[in-house]
């Protein structure tokens, strides 16, 4: 059979490609089409054990049998398509996007006008924003990050697998109607360079009561972070180093799981 096997971030930057056509057996595994990949390209053997796999754009573990013609993405440590953002006739708004240019000015204004009915009393709104003091080296940058020690982080680059990024937007909104009866909601993240100062992902909750609002924005932000196919590396005047931890691949307990 023969699999795809789609690379991100540093297992990208060591192959010196973004995909990968493997040769495996009939019923082959998950782990098996990435042996496969690391025997054609012995660098991405480093890092294993911190990897997480999806098939066709779902998470699924090694063990899960692929098909002729599959897509394996191999998704390192994450940072830590498009919504169309129309109510639907129960009235839930969802905005999911992935933005390669930077963010207008107005936009949080212009997401809680859209988003906000006369009957919330709540909207709350979360920026985050690039900073030029280093973050957590991704398992194996260790080293790298080592070298840069001291320096200011003069900006940073955001890299997606953008089908599967908005896909499990979708589930953490899924998550958020279930656990806090927050229907309307926007999760805004940025590719591409982004400077020191600004704006890489926009968070906006819209709910009768506050309590609701608060707890989206930050369920929306923790788990985006934790679970979406986003990588950020942070660049230095002679280097660069990827950030983040171990992928997440469903919500953190049973409760709303998508």
């Amino acid at each position: 059979m023969h699999v795809r096997v789609r690379l991100f971030a540093m297992q990208r930057e060591a192959a010196g490609t973004r995909e990968l056509g493997v040769e495996v057996a009939d019923g082959a595994t998950v782990a098996e089409a990435w042996d496969a990949a690391v025997a054609q390209v012995p660098a991405l053997a480093p890092g294993r054990e911190t990897l997480r796999f999806a098939v066709n754009g779902t998470y699924r573990d090694t063990g899960t049998a692929v098909s002729d013609g599959d897509e394996v993405a191999a998704i390192p440590p994450v940072s830590g398509g498009d919504g169309t953002g129309e109510a639907a006739p129960d009235g839930r708004v969802r905005i999911l996007e992935i933005h390669a240019e930077p963010f207008s000015p107005t936009l949080a204004d212009e997401l809680a006008l859209h988003l906000a009915t006369p009957a919330d009393g709540a909207v709350v709104t979360f920026l985050g924003r690039t900073r030029v003091t280093p973050g957590t080296p991704a398992p194996g940058q260790e080293a790298e990050a080592a070298k840069h020690a001291g320096a200011r982080v003069e900006g940073l680059e955001y890299e997606a697998f953008e089908p599967m990024a908005i896909a499990v937007l979708g589930q953490i909104a899924d998550e958020i109607e279930r656990r806090f009866g927050v229907e309307r909601l926007a999760i805004v993240h940025r590719t591409g360079a982004v400077p020191p100062g600004e704006t890489s992902i926009l968070v906006v909750a819209a709910a009768p009561h506050r309590d609701a609002a608060f707890d989206a924005a930050r369920y929306a932000i923790d788990e985006t972070k934790a679970r979406a196919p986003i990588w950020k590396a942070e660049r230095f005047a002679d280097g660069r180093v990827w950030i983040g931890a171990p992928a997440r691949t469903a919500a953190e307990d049973a409760e709303g799981a998508g």
